[in-house]
């Protein structure tokens, strides 16, 4: 990167509904089906979640921890979401209009896909295009999942929640490491990525002092599609957890970065009461959305994405 270039960062994720009405959920989840109009039921019940927690947070997060990345690195920094506003065109025109030429784009998972995570290069491309000559060089950072801030983070996360339990508690506790569940005939052409979610969920399990038989990975939030989905799930191994005389539960998304609907409906509020209604404390580390580690982690991210090179798109 030379002196003459001014560098900038776009942060990208799914998004979410623009407001809690149905008609709202129902265009939101019909982008992420890829166009593919949702059954009635499935909307109705994404409506029911998304009103139970008040809507999801997810924007507001992905803005804080932009405004800090711009505070930590000193450049401009924007959002982008997928299938939703701000979008990734609009984070990228906002980025040209303050005058920068070369870009970092991070997608908010420190795991990488190059199947699962292609719409954001696709969508990336589209709007170089259509900016034309005043586009940015831009690379799409790769997969960061050990990145040490990062890891510290979460492992900080996993002992602060162990500390305050009394010792037989804590010795009766069982730490669940969770992934966003797959579809497992798309699993299987990603060997890599599951590779990366293992190593991350044993990156920070290490970090924190966990023995082997402290901790478990799983899936969490499957799909409505058709189909195997990847086992274990957590709903499958709660009760296994219970009936073998465990007391209590301790889960660690080790993939999501935000709060948004799969962990304050689907952890929160579904996994909770299965856990509870089976006699089992339930806890959840909170999630990582603006801390200052994350934000660390981020800045080397970015630093070292724009380093390797920037002239094309890259994953």
């Amino acid at each position: 990167m030379s002196e003459s270039e001014r560098p900038g960062v776009l942060l990208m994720t799914y998004g979410s509904p623009a407001s809690l009405e149905r008609e709202d959920i129902r265009a939101y989840i019909g982008r992420v089906r890829g166009g593919r109009e949702p059954d009635p039921e499935l909307v109705d019940e994404f409506t029911r979640r998304y009103r139970v927690i008040g809507g999801s947070p997810l924007i507001e997060i992905t803005r804080a921890q932009a405004s800090a990345l711009a505070d930590e690195l000193g450049w401009p920094v924007e959002v982008g979401m997928r299938f939703s506003e701000p979008s990734i065109p609009a984070g990228l025109r906002a980025l040209t209009g303050t005058g920068v030429t070369t870009v970092a784009a991070i997608i908010l998972s420190p795991q990488y896909s190059p199947l699962l995570m292609s719409g954001y290069a696709r969508a990336i491309e589209e709007a170089r295009t259509t900016l034309g000559q005043t586009a940015p060089n831009l690379s799409i950072a790769g997969a960061w999942y050990q990145e040490p801030a990062f890891v510290a983070a979460l492992a900080r996360r996993v002992v602060d929640a162990l500390g305050v339990l009394a010792p037989e508690e804590r010795q009766a506790v069982r730490v669940l490491m969770t992934a966003h569940s797959l579809p497992k005939r798309v699993a299987e052409q990603e060997p890599d990525y599951l590779a990366q979610l293992r190593a991350t969920a044993e990156a920070v399990a290490a970090k924190a002092g966990l023995s082997d038989r402290d901790w478990t990975f799983c899936w969490q939030s499957a799909g409505h599609e058709p189909g195997e989905w990847m086992k274990p799930d957590f709903a499958d191994l709660i009760p296994d957890i219970a009936a073998s005389g465990g007391h209590s539960v301790l889960v660690v998304p080790v993939q999501f970065l935000s709060d948004h609907l799969e962990i304050l409906y689907d952890v929160d509020i579904g996994a909770r009461r299965q856990a509870e209604q089976l006699g089992l404390t339930f806890r959840r580390v909170s999630s990582l959305n603006a801390d200052p580690d994350l934000i660390e982690a981020l800045a080397t991210v970015a630093l070292r994405t724009l380093r390797a090179g920037y002239s094309t798109v890259s994953a």
